[in-house]
């Protein structure tokens, strides 16, 4: 089973349920803790091979799938006998909760997506394609470090690309790898999603410097009856870690009114 950790607010307290991205790990919520402890009983999980997901207790996989990755968090939520609960996601992460609601959507009571992926631009997409084709011959950090840098350039998005990198570094080669094509191979899952609203409760949490996803996400929103946006001015891809106060107190408040 993944690694998890809970803080618990109370018995009765609804559940909040931390996705992190790629790369990444729980660890990238540490400013969200008590802020949503206050309110919320918080599960946070490292994904397959991130955090401290790595030991060899659960079936190894050379090829990953969005359903697989959302089977495992499930099985966490099963574990701690969580019927139903809050999910806050990052970047990748939002793509998970957005499968696992897909399929369970009885048990998901709202989502915040923050730095959501739904479309890439042509930027992204070429860069994609190139990453492909270099993921065999190219040290995975060195990718990484490009990709960071390309998806959080400014100065002032240096505090989160860096973290990512250096929870990055912890990584293995080859689950670089099967994530990476994990990823590559997104279009037609991020498609179907635009096409239709999730049904839940929804909000989009964007930085306004968010250039590689914002764009489209804006679009989008306008289609969904069920979501709504909104946009932190001067920050980058990674709200939680660039923006916290902001971030916490308008996800905090759009729970709550659930």
């Amino acid at each position: 089973m993944l690694y998890y950790t809970t803080h618990i607010h109370s018995e009765d307290a609804e559940w909040v349920t931390f996705i992190h991205g790629a790369g990444g790990s729980s660890s990238i919520w540490y400013k969200q803790i008590r802020a949503f402890q206050k309110h919320f009983n918080v599960l946070l999980i490292d994904l397959r091979g991130h955090g401290k997901s790595k030991k060899p207790i659960y079936e190894k996989l050379k090829r990953y799938r969005f359903d697989t990755i959302g089977n495992e968090v499930v099985e966490v939520l099963d574990h701690l006998k969580i019927a139903s609960t809050h999910y806050v996601g990052i970047s990748l992460g939002t793509i998970v909760i957005r499968e696992i609601t897909e399929r369970f959507p009885q048990r998901t009571l709202s989502m915040i997506m923050g730095g959501a992926i739904m479309k890439m631009n042509l930027r992204g997409q070429v860069l994609m394609r190139l990453g492909v084709l270099l993921k065999s011959v190219v040290p995975y950090l060195l990718l990484y470090r490009f990709f960071a840098h390309i998806i959080m350039p400014k100065k002032s998005h240096k505090e989160s690309r860096n973290l990512f990198i250096n929870e990055a570094k912890k990584l293995y080669q080859k689950e670089f790898k099967r994530w990476f094509t994990l990823v590559a191979d997104i279009n037609p899952l991020l498609k179907y999603f635009r096409f239709k609203d999730a049904g839940v409760p929804t909000l989009y949490i964007m930085g306004e410097e968010d250039h590689m996803f914002l764009p489209n996400l804006s679009k989008i929103v306008k289609d969904h009856q069920s979501a709504t946006l909104h946009v932190i001015p001067a920050c980058g891809h990674v709200v939680n870690v660039e923006q916290p106060h902001i971030f916490n107190k308008v996800a905090v408040g759009f729970l709550r009114g659930v």
